[in-house]
């Protein structure tokens, strides 16, 4: 991880990058529902899952968004702040076994409250090993202007 400054005009729509992968396994699982609470059998009970028509559990949906996003976070910027998100879809499910990665597209670009700055939307996309898209989300920002 490293510093790098990107100021609003250095952003072009449809530039894209991506990241590297990240294999899902049963700790990741186990950990988001401690710190969640959510032990719902869907995530946390193999047997019951067997017998329901998805067959496996099911990765929390809020899991895969957090390490998505977390793949993202290679570089800070100091020219930037996140707004938060917007449009989130669980899309797909994922499994203990997949591997996920994160495509970041920049979509749009507009004008801020304070002239000063810009905003900037990045559309993330999460896909898995098998190429599908699993999670797509709108990540705003709000970057300084030159």
């Amino acid at each position: 991880m490293y510093f790098k400054s990107t100021f609003f005009e250095d952003y072009h729509i449809n530039d894209k990058r991506v990241t590297l992968g990240r294999t899902i396994t049963e700790t990741d699982f186990v950990v988001h529902a401690g710190h969640t609470g959510d032990f719902f059998p869907h995530h946390m009970d193999e047997e019951w899952c067997k017998k329901q028509p998805f067959g496996q559990r099911i990765a929390h949906g809020t899991m895969i968004f957090s390490i998505g996003i977390g793949l993202t976070a290679s570089e800070i910027n100091p020219e930037a702040f996140s707004k938060g998100y917007d449009r989130m879809r669980f899309v797909k499910p994922v499994h203990i076994g997949d591997t996920i990665h994160s495509e970041i597209t920049i979509s749009e670009k507009g004008d801020a409250k304070r002239p000063e700055m810009g905003t900037v939307t990045e559309h993330v996309e999460i896909i898995n090993q098998r190429g599908e898209v699993v999670l797509v989300c709108d990540h705003l920002l709000l970057a300084k202007k030159k």
